[in-house]
């Protein structure tokens, strides 16, 4: 008589875990945590039940939380993986989980490029919403500076395309078992997206506009703030994939972790060159461009 423990279908049962709990935790401290922290650098006043928690601990905390919850998460589903509980249904639906989180990072996206496009091209309307800055009717506004799009945000254009090549030819190696260029183009992959990172810090520190006081400074901040911490985000996605591909756990037939890094760095990709275009190029059309 066969075993009663057989398995006899495809799926995964998961063994009963604590990540799920302890990531809600962590995102509720998270959460929390950054309200707390915005208030500490405000007026230091945050009541909660009578305590003030106007803190940047809490926050700290339910990163901490975050983080470790990732990486012993992820840990046990490479090791799930290495037992040989990935099979075709499991990594099709894994593929399938991939997909719906960057349709909704889609959505994410929309929302910025919404708001925009809305204050650009209605800039009437935004200054008796915003009340932050008079507008003078026209986009960039009376009294801003904008970016030279042909300066850095060209060189950060370039370096992303370059590295949306580099982890092509990364996924290309990896399918005909070639481990070196793998190990190369992720390697350059890395270096090139911790660049474009270095590039934006710069940027951002010699902006001529700030973040508040200015419906123009709002929403580029917001839409291009958001991006650098997806290539940020990405940056690590595929240096964990580096080590990994270093340690041999890449074959030509088991590389979702890899496939899913790669999905995510060109989505990192088409979102740029958007906000390249839209943002730096027409949305800075006929502003006095910064050090002209």
């Amino acid at each position: 008589m066969a075993s009663t423990t057989h398995k006899h279908h495809d799926y995964h049962m998961v063994d009963p875990s604590p990540w799920p709990a302890l990531a809600s935790l962590g995102a509720f401290f998270l959460l929390f945590g950054a309200v707390a922290l915005f208030r500490f650098h405000g007026d230091k006043t945050f009541i909660v039940f009578g305590a003030n928690l106007a803190t940047p601990w809490i926050f700290y905390i339910g990163l901490a939380i975050v983080l470790y919850t990732m990486y012993a998460w992820w840990s046990d589903t490479i090791r799930e993986s290495h037992q040989g509980a990935h099979t075709p249904v499991v990594s099709m639906h894994l593929r399938y989980g991939m997909i719906m989180f960057i349709a909704s990072e889609v959505m994410f996206f929309v929302a910025w490029f919404w708001a925009f496009f809305d204050a650009s091209l209605f800039p009437g309307e935004a200054i008796q919403a915003a009340r932050v800055q008079a507008l003078g009717g026209v986009w960039p506004p009376k009294g801003i500076e904008v970016l030279d799009p042909l300066h850095l945000p060209l060189f950060n254009t370039v370096t992303l395309l370059l590295s949306g090549t580099t982890v092509t030819w990364a996924h290309h190696a990896m399918l005909e078992d070639d481990r070196k260029s793998l190990i190369t183009g992720l390697a350059l992959t890395v270096a090139l997206g911790t660049i474009f990172s270095f590039v934006q810090y710069i940027e951002y520190a010699n902006a001529p506009f700030a973040f508040k006081g200015s419906i123009y400074g709002a929403t580029f901040f917001m839409a291009t703030g958001f991006h650098g911490f997806h290539v940020f985000v990405g940056v690590i996605f595929l240096a964990v994939c580096l080590i990994r591909a270093i340690r041999g756990h890449f074959t030509p037939h088991k590389h979702f972790g890899f496939e899913a890094a790669a999905w995510y760095w060109h989505f990192v990709d088409v979102v740029w060159l958007f906000l390249f275009f839209a943002i730096y190029v027409w949305g800075g059309w006929g502003g006095q461009i910064h050090g002209a």
